[in-house]
């Protein structure tokens, strides 16, 4: 039997999660089943679209169940394998996050080669963050020569991919980070214009004055008072890839909406909300360009890192407080 901890939904959160959500459960794990393999995690993620599954209500995923364990990305390794695809010592990625160990089905697990790479990556840059990021910013928003792109929480896991990408094309970026070291990180990664919304007074004003001719895309993880500054410096004809607003995931009264939507008519503006899932047909030029991109030293990436399954509510509570740099991961082992 394999001893594994593990962390389950305790209640349901109203506002902003807190500890008191969540609970550390134990199992013990017996030998894998006919076609199953039980896996060790290295390593799990926490991403603010989790926050959407703690709601009891229909969505493009199901919600969490009250009492049993949570689910996200996780990379770990084979311990033991009663299927011929996978054999002890192999290193698989899963949607079995939240947990040390677990047995599950050889075929709902992917095996991956590293390649050189850290194995947190493939929940990061080289993961679905970074195909966020990328379908978002080259399909989603269609980017076109001479683009000027705006993109909001920058410093994040995906913000910081959309950076990179458009500069690596050319493009004039400008992001929005909180602090001074987020701000530090974007002027590191190329960003032209950097702004800290949280130093600012008026966030619409600094978007203007670094983008004087207007902006013609924007990338938004943010929604709130990001829109609506993007939507005052859009230039006809934007492209505004919608990817998250985690501005507004914990709010608890009625959202208001840009007060300014009405710029969508009279700048021709088109607004597209995505999910990374609609888009795994990249995956292979993804890993291709990805490959390209770190090997030859253009893309950079920052991690923030807890230790320890039981540390993986706090590691969630931060991102949206803003706590994070980059990804944020647990390390389980």
């Amino acid at each position: 039997m394999t001893t594994s901890r593990e962390i389950r939904l305790k209640a349901r959160p109203v506002g902003m999660p807190a500890a008191e959500h969540f609970e550390l459960g134990t199992i013990e794990l017996p030998a894998p089943g006919a076609g199953e393999v039980q896996v060790r995690n290295h390593w799990m993620s926490v991403d603010p679209y989790m926050r959407g599954r703690m709601y009891d209500r229909p969505s493009y995923v199901p919600p969490f169940e009250l009492g049993k364990a949570l689910q996200g990305g996780a990379v770990g390794e084979v311990i033991a394998s009663n299927d011929p695809s996978l054999k002890v010592g192999d290193i698989v990625m899963s949607m079995f996050g939240w947990r040390e160990a677990f047995n599950a089905p050889a075929g709902s697990v992917q095996k991956i080669d590293a390649n050189g790479l850290p194995l947190q990556a493939f929940l990061g840059v080289a993961g679905m963050p970074g195909l966020t990021a990328y379908a978002g910013l080259l399909r989603v928003a269609a980017l076109k020569d001479g683009d000027v792109v705006f993109v909001s929480a920058a410093a994040g896991a995906v913000g910081q991919v959309v950076c990179q990408i458009a500069k690596i094309k050319g493009h004039t970026v400008i992001g929005t980070a909180g602090g001074p070291d987020k701000v530090a990180f974007l002027k590191e990664i190329g960003v032209d214009h950097a702004i800290d919304y949280k130093a600012v007074p008026d966030l619409k004003k600094a978007l203007k004055e670094a983008a004087p001719k207007g902006i013609d895309v924007y990338f938004d993880n943010v929604g709130g008072d990001h829109l609506e500054a993007a939507l005052d410096a859009a230039r006809p004809f934007a492209r505004f890839a919608e990817c998250g607003m985690i501005s507004q995931y914990n709010e608890t009264g009625e959202p208001k909406g840009p007060s300014n939507i009405m710029l969508v008519v009279g700048k021709n503006i088109r607004m597209e909300g995505f999910i990374v899932s609609n888009h795994y047909d990249l995956q292979g030029a993804f890993l291709k360009d990805m490959a390209d991109w770190i090997g030859s030293g253009k893309l950079k990436w920052k991690e923030t890192v807890e230790v320890g399954v039981e540390n993986a509510p706090e590691a969630f509570i931060k991102l949206f407080k803003g706590e994070n740099m980059g990804k944020m991961l647990v390390k389980l082992s």
